[in-house]
C-alpha cells in the first residue's frame, strides 16, 4: 500500500511538533554556568523514539536550523551562529546526531523498555560526547574540567529524562498515539 499525501502531511506535522517541543524545552531551563539545565534532552530523546529515522533527524535539524536563521529557539531565547559556535553548540550538534542514532535503533520497533534503552543510551552518549568536546574547544579546558561543568551536573537528570521519554513513547504506543 502506498503512502497517501495525507500521510506525508501527518508525518510533517509530527516533525514540526517535535522541533517546536525542542524549542519549548529550551525555555524550560535553569541558567547555571556555561551549560544550563533544560528540558531539551527529553524532547530530543522523545523525538528519536517516536519519529524514528529519518524523521527524528529532520525534527532536530529543523530546530537547529530555526535557531541558526534567527528564531529565538535556543536556551534563553538566543539564536544565531554564535550560539552554535559557543559553549553549548556541541550539544546542539549532539541533538542532531542523537536523534538520528535513536531513530535508527527505535524505528519500527516494539516500544519496550529494552529497545528504548538500546536507543536512548547511545543517543545520550553522542549528545554528551559532542557537548563536552566542544566545551573543551571553546573554553580551552581539559577533559576533566569539561566533564565537571558539562557532564557531571546533568547526567542524573538526563537519565531520569531518558526514562521519562521511554515511558512516554510506550504510553503513546499503548494509546495508539504514535505517528503512522
Amino acid at each position: 500500500m502506498h503512502a497517501t499525501p495525507l500521510a506525508g502531511l501527518h508525518r510533517t506535522a509530527w516533525v514540526s511538533l517535535m522541533a517546536a517541543l525542542m524549542a519549548v524545552g529550551s525555555y524550560l531551563s535553569l541558567p547555571i554556568g556555561p551549560v544550563p539545565f533544560t528540558m531539551q534532552p527529553f524532547f530530543v530523546m522523545l523525538a528519536g523514539l517516536v519519529l524514528g529515522f529519518p524523521h527524528a533527524l529532520a525534527a532536530a535539524s529543523l530546530f537547529v536550523t530555526a535557531g541558526l536563521i534567527g528564531l529565538p529557539v535556543f536556551t534563553g531565547g538566543k539564536a544565531g551562529l554564535a550560539v552554535l559556535l559557543g559553549p553549548t553548540g556541541g550539544y546542539l550538534v549532539g541533538y542532531i546526531l542523537a536523534t538520528a542514532a535513536m531513530g535508527l535503533i527505535a524505528r519500527g520497533a516494539e516500544p519496550t523498555w529494552r529497545r528504548g534503552l538500546l536507543a536512548a543510551v547511545p543517543g545520550l552518549v553522542l549528545l554528551y560526547l559532542f557537548g563536552v568536546l566542544n566545551l573543551m574547544r571553546v573554553l580551552d579546558i581539559g577533559w576533566e574540567k569539561a566533564l565537571t561543568i558539562g557532564f557531571l551536573p546533568f547526567i542524573l537528570q538526563d537519565i531520569a529524562k531518558m526514562f521519562m521519554a521511554i515511558a512516554t513513547w510506550r504510553f503513546m504506543h499503548a494509546r495508539g498515539l504514535l505517528p503512522r
